[in-house]
Formats: C-alpha cells, sequence, structure tokens
C-alpha cells in the first residue's frame, strides 16, 4: 500500500476533519462525532429535510451533496462500511424541521438495514420518514430486477431533483415522489481499470491485468458482468450504452453524468463525452445538461461511469434549479 495518510484506522476521521477544517461555514457536526455532519446554516421550518449516509471512500458521493438545494445531513461511515443507525437518527432529529424526513441512500445491505432502523426510532419520536433507494446500476441485476440494483453515480440526479423540490417547500409525499421518479429514470454503467486499496485492510480489492478491464464493476469492486481486453474509449463507450439503451427506452431529452472514478485523467472523461454526444446526436436526443468529472469515487480506482437521466418537463426544472456545497454548485 502507498497512500499519502496518517493511521490507516485514522482515515476517514481525518478525512472528515479536513473537509470541516476548509468548509466550516457550510457543515458542521453533531456532538463531536465525525459520523454525523449537517449543513452549517439555520434550518427553515416547515421544509422537508433529506438525510443520506453510506460508508467513507467515494468523495463526493453521499457527504459532498450536503448544502442548499440539495440534502440536509449525511451519516458518515468507515471505509466502504455503513455507519450506525443510531447516528441516522441522530442526524434525523437535528435536521427535522417539521415537515418529515427523506431517507436518499444508495441500496446496500447494510444501509437499508440501518436506515430502516433509524426510520423505526423516528416514528417513535413522531418524526415522519420515508425512503428512496438509488438503483441506477444496470450491471447489479437483470432487467425486471431494478429493486437488486445497486445505488452509484446517478444518485447525484436524485439529490439534485429532491433538493430542489424541498427548498420549493413542496410536502414529504411530493419530494419523496420527485426523488423516486427520478430514480426510476436513472441508468448508470461502469468500468474499472484497476483496483483500489482500503487503507485498513492494506490490499487490493481485487486484481486485474494489465491489459483488460471490467465491465459492470462496482464502486466497492463488486464484480462486473464481463471482463475483457483493453479497447479504445469509442468501443468502451459504445459498450456501456449498450447495456443503457438495451435496459430503458430514453426520450428526447436526458441528462448525462460522466463520472471519474478516482484515478482517470479529466482529459479522458472528456473523450468519454466526445462520443456520447456523438452517439446521442445521431439518436436525436439532446443533452440538457452535461456533469463531467468526479461525482462518485472509489478512492484511487481508475475506471469511469456513465450516467443518464430521462428528462421530461418537471424534472428538467428541478435539475435546472440552483445548489450549492462545497463540493458541488450550479448557479443556473
Amino acid at each position: 500500500m502507498k497512500k499519502l495518510i496518517n493511521k490507516p484506522a485514522d482515515f476517514a476521521r481525518e478525512t472528515i476533519e479536513g473537509i470541516l477544517a476548509a468548509h466550516g461555514d457550510e457543515l458542521k457536526v453533531l456532538d463531536g462525532s465525525w459520523h454525523r455532519v449537517v449543513r452549517a446554516d439555520a434550518k427553515q421550518a416547515g421544509k422537508v429535510a433529506i438525510a443520506t449516509g453510506g460508508g467513507s471512500g467515494h468523495l463526493p458521493l453521499f457527504l459532498g451533496y450536503v448544502g442548499k438545494g440539495l440534502a440536509d445531513g449525511v451519516t458518515v461511515g468507515n471505509v466502504f462500511a455503513s455507519p450506525s443507525a443510531e447516528d441516522m437518527y441522530e442526524v434525523d432529529k437535528a435536521i427535522h424541521a417539521g415537515a418529515g424526513v427523506l431517507h436518499l441512500f444508495g441500496n446496500y445491505g447494510g444501509d437499508v438495514m440501518n436506515f430502516g432502523m433509524a426510520k423505526d426510532l423516528c416514528e417513535m419520536d413522531d418524526i415522519e420518514v420515508t425512503e428512496v433507494l438509488g438503483t441506477d446500476d444496470v450491471a447489479s441485476a437483470p432487467k425486471g430486477e431494478e429493486a437488486k440494483r445497486r445505488g452509484v453515480a446517478g444518485l447525484l440526479f436524485a439529490y439534485k431533483t429532491a433538493g430542489a423540490a424541498a427548498e420549493q417547500m413542496m410536502p414529504l409525499q411530493e419530494v419523496t415522489r420527485i426523488a423516486q421518479k427520478t430514480c426510476d429514470n436513472t441508468r448508470t454503467m461502469g468500468i474499472a481499470l484497476t483496483p483500489c486499496i482500503v487503507p485498513e485492510a492494506g490490499k487490493a480489492t481485487f486484481s486485474i491485468g494489465d491489459a483488460e478491464m471490467e465491465i459492470g464493476m462496482g464502486i466497492h469492486g463488486e464484480p462486473g458482468i464481463e471482463r475483457t481486453d483493453l479497447k479504445p474509449m469509442d468501443e468502451v463507450v459504445d459498450v456501456m450504452l449498450g447495456k443503457i439503451f438495451s435496459d430503458m427506452d430514453f426520450g428526447r431529452k436526458v441528462a448525462v453524468l460522466v463520472n471519474g472514478l478516482g484515478a482517470t485523467p479529466l482529459e479522458e472523461l472528456y473523450i468519454a463525452y466526445r462520443r456520447i454526444y456523438e452517439v446521442l446526436g445521431k439518436k436525436g436526443i439532446s443533452i440538457h445538461r452535461r456533469y463531467i468529472g468526479e461525482y462518485a469515487g472509489s478512492l484511487e480506482m481508475a475506471g469511469m461511469s456513465i450516467s443518464l437521466l430521462n428528462l421530461d418537463d418537471e424534472l428538467t426544472k428541478l435539475v435546472d434549479a440552483p445548489c450549492c456545497s462545497p463540493f458541488f454548485e450550479q448557479t443556473h
């Protein structure tokens, strides 16, 4: 293992401490616990609160989307590990502003269990809680079994639309409906070229040949659907888009997310976008918004994912709404 860290056991905590040192005007911790992070500004009475969470190692996913027009609080676990139900419950109580809480997170077993327990605890306090799970990874379960799929980078779109709906003071059931509609209309496909190393494990999460790539690899190193020789970028994008388009019918307008997993140069992501732009253009699909960069990482894994959000008029307006967090800002 070759990393610029201190003690491996301190990796997640020291990451949060650095973020809070840099962005203490926007984020704060609860009760001195780095596992519990919320917006630093005052709550808006009557606004639906959005809580998210998950393991460390995926910046900016989860923590990076706490801010105005996005989520209100996050529960942070150790690397690739779910945070506790108790921490989730404390975040829920802190961000609740009288209109209920939406749990918005990726579909992973530990998170599902712990957010469910936190929901039960909240309801004992008469705090209404709803849940929406990101299930955008088409590689993780076949068509028709979408509820079994993992949530990956496409969760960004749900933060964006649900956060905008909450900011517009829509009621909990409407914010929940919009989050679910967004997840239902999002599809993601990823590829990996190298593994990553969890600091406390000290070794690679999987092995892969220098001239190989894995199609459909998960953001924790979960096996994909096929391992092949490394191909030119245009061929890689064609394969990824082919999987996405075979899974869902898209309309005439989409938002596109080209996401780097941690060690992929921005130049390569733009080469991918170049091909995406060509392919969608030939299909008569316009790109309303595009996001290119690192939005959901996996430590130092080399690879990328492509997410498409199928847009109608309602989702377009919400995607276009302004938002601001330390890691993600949209002004128009």
